[in-house]
């Protein structure tokens, strides 16, 4: 445990910080599982609306430095890519 004063208030505030970062990153993975579940069980309609919620999730997460912005444009592209291949195929 850190016994200097700014070194406290340091640890204190990387536990905030902490439990902020894992709320965007947890929110966004289960968008993401959610969406792929509906699509590979052929649930186009929920599907569509579930793949929103999940790239607003991916952008809202590197908006604030959780994940790179060039990771969470990679997720979206392979999500839609499996989308539309799924509404190609249906």
């Amino acid at each position: 445990m850190a016994n200097i004063k700014s070194a406290m208030k340091r640890a204190r505030q990387d536990l905030r910080r902490r439990s902020r970062n894992r709320y965007f990153g947890a929110t966004s993975r289960t968008y993401l599982k959610r969406a792929r579940t509906q699509i590979e069980g052929g649930d186009l309609e929920t599907a569509q609306e579930t793949v929103r919620l999940a790239v607003k999730a991916l952008d809202k997460a590197a908006q604030k430095g959780i994940i790179h912005k060039n990771n969470a444009a990679r997720r979206k592209s392979r999500l839609m890519k499996a989308l539309n291949k799924a509404k190609e195929t249906a």
